[in-house]
């Protein structure tokens, strides 16, 4: 048991550190961009990609994104395989030991999509200023069950193509998510649906899935109420053009003041080292004047 748990603890760490690798924030740098959760929503994630880095560094930001939460799950799925063959010999003689590696499966399924989604949010490797997790959110569900990730993937996208805001689109997905696990969730990966105590933690977790995305999204809901939400448009209007320019600006000028904060620390540190020498020498000199006068004197 102890070795379950360490495998379920590495599979998680592995997760974690795969969802921290942001494909937008590394884009941008490559792009010369500067940091691309300086413009736009100040978001690290597809749809500002699309805004500022343009649409070919979008289409491979939401590819990956995707990808991590596939690989998170299927790394959770080779670790649950190493620990079932561990527990062949003990359930030869205890067969009450049978439901150890499907318990081991569908929680190291769980907390690796908790932590590659968490990872995508808040990155160790930048500042834990992350995305959204929505593209990843839909990368854990499609490996675990395909059908209800589909169903929750065109929900997404029909509710953009209607409303023109990815944030509907989004809340739309998660909010579908747990429904469908409720109703049909366990049908593909039978493991879900092995006991009730298994089937309820299953629909749990996608109550919590949900909930992460919703919280992430809460500037989103705030400004759809106002009015004030940005809508997803393939060709910018005047004004989004004049925005983009003045949010390049922005960046740009913070930049430049952080830059001359650094010059200005420097330049007085020079000053005080320039100014030093000068007063030593001024006393040296002073002293020189007195001895010269006290001779005179005798």
């Amino acid at each position: 048991m102890v070795g379950a748990c360490f495998e379920i603890g590495l599979v998680a760490l592995i997760s974690y550190l795969l969802g921290s690798i942001n494909l937008s924030i590394i884009l941008s740098k490559l792009m010369n961009k500067g940091d691309i959760r300086d413009y736009g929503s100040k978001n690290a994630g597809t749809t500002n990609a699309l805004r500022v880095l343009g649409k070919g560094p979008a289409l491979l930001v939401i590819i990956w994104d995707i990808l991590k939460g596939v690989i998170a799950v299927n790394i959770a799925r080779f670790g649950a395989s190493l620990i079932s063959t561990d527990f062949l010999n003990v359930e030869a003689q205890d067969p009450t030991t049978h439901m150890i590696p499907i318990y081991v499966y569908c929680f190291g399924i769980m907390i690796a999509s908790f932590a590659v989604i968490l990872g995508h949010n808040y990155p160790i490797f930048f500042g834990f200023r992350g995305g959204k997790g929505v593209a990843t959110s839909i990368g854990v569900i499609l490996a675990i069950e395909p059908r209800i990730g589909l169903i929750c993937l065109v929900a997404g996208i029909v509710g953009i193509c209607i409303f023109q805001f990815v944030s509907v689109g989004s809340l739309i997905g998660a909010i579908e998510y747990p429904i469908l696990v409720c109703i049909i969730g366990g049908q593909f990966d039978t493991a879900f649906n092995t006991n009730t105590m298994i089937r309820a933690i299953y629909i749990l977790f996608s109550f919590v899935l949900a909930i992460m995305v919703l919280f992430r999204h809460r500037a989103n809901i705030k400004r759809i109420k106002e009015g004030n939400e940005n809508k997803l448009r393939f060709r910018k209007t005047p004004e989004e053009k004049i925005q983009e320019e003045k949010d390049k600006i922005e960046g740009k000028e913070h930049k430049e003041e952080s830059e001359q904060e650094e010059n200005e620390e420097n330049q007085d540190e020079e000053i005080v080292d320039i100014k030093f020498e000068p007063v030593k020498d001024d006393k040296k000199k002073k002293k020189k004047d007195k001895k010269d006068v006290k001779e005179d004197k005798e």
